[in-house]
């Protein structure tokens, strides 16, 4: 099918050089309704400037064909300049939209950190509570680390309900906003707990576990919050 395409189209050229009824027929066509399926509005417009442009020419002659065929194509080469400037602005108010929810997301979050940092600062009590946690953590560590699990009992106390313990929830309560910092606090009183029982139970490798873990939690904890540079030993 291509190669009688082609032949068809070679004899169409070489006979346009003999013969002037080539010339009218190839005129005549440029007129006959032309078969378009734009995408786009503004293409429609292009069409009809062109098919009206060619109907009012006063002669088929190769001129005026020229003529027309050169106007339709400056045509289709304005407007598509106009297509893409509309996107180009579509594409600036988009981004601009896009900047203002960043920088209301930065002001929310700065908001949000100044006001941590002021509940932070005005928990004193809180703070003293944790401090008391930093240093029996230690105490236990190094009597963990000897062996001592005698010592240690004495620091932690039986269970979970001891005074220093219960000071310590109070402080987690007040200072944990996030879901990530609640967890942190639920794993380290979980470990704490098992620590306990490890050290009632006078299982030193159990122990030791559960020591790092409670410690981990900890330490994860205040690195959240940003309380980790204010309480000493961490």
């Amino acid at each position: 099918m291509a190669t009688t395409f082609l032949s068809t189209a070679n004899s169409l050229l070489s006979s346009s050089s003999s013969s002037s009824s080539s010339s009218s027929l190839f005129s005549q066509t440029l007129k006959a309704p032309i078969l378009y399926y734009p995408q786009k509005a503004n293409f429609k417009k292009q069409l009809l400037l062109c098919k009206a442009f060619s109907e009012s020419s006063p002669t088929n002659s190769p001129i005026s064909t020229k003529r027309s065929l050169s106007i339709c194509f400056i045509t289709s080469f304005v407007f598509s300049l106009g297509s893409k400037g509309n996107c180009s602005a579509n594409a600036a108010i988009l981004e601009a939209d896009d900047d203002e929810e960043l920088l209301e997301k930065v002001k929310k979050d700065r908001k949000k950190r100044l006001e941590r940092q002021g509940v932070i600062n005005s928990s004193n009590k809180e703070k003293g509570y944790l401090q008391d946690v930093v240093y029996k953590l230690s105490r236990v560590g190094q009597a963990i680390d000897k062996n001592d699990l005698s010592t240690a009992s004495s620091v932690l106390g039986a269970s979970t309900d001891t005074d220093w313990v219960q000071k310590a929830n109070i402080a987690f309560s007040k200072l944990s906003s996030s879901p990530e910092e609640k967890t942190e606090v639920d794993n380290f009183n979980s470990s704490l707990a098992s620590l306990i029982s490890s050290v009632v139970r006078n299982d030193i490798e159990s122990s030791k576990i559960a020591f790092v873990s409670s410690a981990s939690a900890f330490e994860k904890w205040t690195t959240l919050t940003g309380l980790i540079e204010q309480l000493k030993g961490l």
